[in-house]
């Protein structure tokens, strides 16, 4: 049976409307780092780099027996620290687009193993020619305590909801303790705006 880590890991990959807190243990994702406009080439590029990468690991995974679903894409963002004051959100928001940066994700299963990505990541630059291959690696990430609130509707509406977690983080006295989170739980090409679903996440401490 294939692996579906989005059913096996439902608690991180589902949501309510209303933030609430979760903790978030390590895990071992497929990364690529990048800056500019989410809808620029950079972005498209290393998005494509990324899903060629998660698709030569399960090659070599499905040959051993241990098939599993590409699980969904998920995006760390962050902004130059100068240029971040103490509103959070909305000074982010200020900053232009092609000064965004990002650290694209996709989540392995644990018994993905370092030296089969490596092999997977070179195979498939010698059959796809894609120059960001290079750049994807193979790293263990933790974030803990979390506040996590699914958004519904286009990325611009995205502002409202972040407000619902920074009232959130107001009223239980949290403050943040990492980069703002999104896991994209729906195909932007295939889904209605008004359908889209995203998990916000953010790291936090008291």
């Amino acid at each position: 049976m294939k692996l579906e880590l989005t059913k096996t890991l439902k608690p991180f990959y589902t949501a309510p409307a209303t933030p609430q807190l979760i903790a978030v243990p390590a895990a071992d994702f497929l990364s690529i780092q990048g800056k500019g406009d989410p809808n620029g080439e950079a972005f498209a590029a290393a998005t494509q780099a990324l899903y060629t990468a998660a698709y030569s690991v399960k090659a070599i995974y499905k040959q051993q027996q241990q098939d599993f679903t590409v699980c969904k894409l998920e995006g760390l963002w962050w902004v130059d620290e100068k240029r971040w004051k103490v509103d959070g959100h909305h000074s982010a928001l200020q900053v232009p687009r092609e000064e965004w940066q990002w650290q694209l994700l996709i989540r392995m299963p644990d018994f993905v193993m370092m030296e089969d990505v490596q092999q997977a990541i070179q195979t498939a630059i010698v059959k796809k020619q894609l120059p960001l291959l290079d750049g994807v690696t193979f790293i263990r990430y933790e974030e803990g305590e979390c506040i996590q609130v699914m958004h519904t509707g286009p990325y611009s509406t995205e502002p409202a909801t972040l407000q619902l977690m920074e009232d959130f983080m107001a009223t239980h006295q949290l403050k943040w303790n990492g980069r703002h989170h999104e896991i994209y739980l729906s195909d932007p090409r295939k889904t209605a705006p008004e359908k889209m679903k995203t998990i916000l996440r953010q790291p936090v401490k008291k």
